[in-house]
């Protein structure tokens, strides 16, 4: 008997140990989508165009275009486009690893002070003990954070597409990638920022990188991408979805470093 119990606690041990992990793993891969900024930035110096690339008119895919040339009307000529289709790849598995290990009762919970991270049980539906039968399960809430995790798995596959799948290579897979990565990523954000809505201010900072991602997709679609300052509009749709997961992986990263401390005490 002494035996099995040592193994049992051994074996509840390590599925913590687990999950703990499990969580870090998440947040961090979350985090780590900020290295786009540096591989951008790195491409953007080496572009080797006839004319200097500008954010506000060149469009972000044309940075990772694999020749140089003129495409739908622009010259593109990216030396370093290795980079950044890598760094593309590299976001698109932090988003998936997120999406896989972050567990949808750790989600709704991360952002909520003095709450551990566990998944979701059954729950009195009111305070009256002769209510007791009308225990339910906590479905909306649950419903949304595995939405999110779908949509952040969405996003992140459709940002690995882009990256193994160049503009100039003609193919639909590049604009299905992009278009997977923008609204998976804004309606995501939208999810998850009514998720933590009044457990933390940033819940209203996610709304907003959502909400600004969302109009400028639908605006970009309306428009067809013929404004004025095409690369403008399209890092309004990237920007906030890239920016708005980092913090929420940061915020979740925190949830879980404070859980654990708790415990050691």
């Amino acid at each position: 008997m002494k035996g099995h119990a040592a193994v049992t606690a051994g074996a509840g041990s390590i599925l913590h140990s687990v999950r703990r992990i499990r969580a870090d793993i998440g947040a961090w891969a979350q985090l780590s989508v900020l290295q786009y900024f540096l591989a951008e930035a790195a491409v953007i110096e080496a572009w080797a165009g006839p004319e200097p690339y500008s954010r506000a008119t060149g469009l972000i895919s044309d940075l990772g275009a694999k020749y140089c040339g003129i495409y739908d009307d622009r010259a593109v000529c990216s030396p370093l486009h290795e980079l950044m289709n890598a760094s593309f790849v590299v976001q698109g598995l932090a988003l998936i690893f997120g999406a896989i290990f972050l567990t949808a009762g750790l989600l709704s919970v991360a952002a909520r002070p003095g709450v551990e991270p566990q998944r979701f049980r059954l729950v009195e539906s009111s305070n009256n003990p002769s209510d007791a039968a009308r225990a339910r399960l906590v479905a909306p809430p649950w419903i949304m954070a595995v939405a999110i995790r779908i949509l952040t798995g969405v996003a992140g596959v459709g940002t690995v597409v882009v990256g193994l799948v160049p503009e100039d290579l003609h193919s639909p897979w590049h604009f299905a990638g992009a278009l997977m990565f923008f609204g998976g990523g804004a309606v995501t954000l939208l999810l998850l920022g009514i998720l933590w809505f009044r457990q933390t201010p940033v819940s209203w900072f996610l709304l907003a990188c959502g909400l600004v991602s969302l109009v400028a997709l639908v605006t970009g679609g309306l428009t067809r991408m013929e404004v004025a300052e095409p690369g403008l509009l399209e890092r309004l749709m990237g920007y906030p979805v890239t920016i708005g997961l980092a913090v929420a992986g940061l915020v979740i990263a925190r949830r879980v470093h404070k859980a654990r401390k708790e415990a050691a005490r």
